[in-house]
């Protein structure tokens, strides 16, 4: 089976059918479509998810409300691998319940991967959640 990386316009492309990229809304479509009918697997990266979460928010305007139902559009599709996509998760639903930066959360629940590590910010409102 081929497996294969899915980068951030793909995501986007797959997420927003614009009137000027319909052919690439289209086969970013069928690529997901054969994922889900195990025809190829994809996966991507954290940066990836970030740089979507990024685009969404500054380009698109996208309010958080609207970023948060994209972003787990992305993760809970099964038969799309997204590095610590577990993380991921748990920091959208901190990211919605807090005034932090999505990023923020991200950072701090990664490193609770790590017993007995510290958390070392200036950021005093991350420092809150420590």
């Amino acid at each position: 089976m081929k497996l294969f990386f899915v980068d951030t316009n793909y995501i986007l492309r797959f997420l927003i059918p614009e009137e000027i990229s319909k052919h690439q809304h289209r086969e970013s479509v069928n690529l997901f479509q054969n994922a889900a009918l195990k025809k190829v697997q994809i996966y991507t990266s954290v940066v990836v998810f970030f740089e979507v979460y990024w685009t969404l928010s500054s380009a698109y305007k996208y309010d958080k409300p609207k970023c948060i139902d994209a972003l787990n559009k992305i993760l809970s599709m099964d038969f799309f691998e997204v590095e610590n996509n577990q993380i991921l998760i748990e920091s959208i639903t901190l990211f919605k319940n807090s005034s932090l930066d999505l990023a923020d959360c991200y950072n701090l629940l990664y490193s609770r991967r790590y017993p007995n590590s510290g958390f070392m910010t200036f950021d005093k409102k991350l420092q809150k959640y420590i």
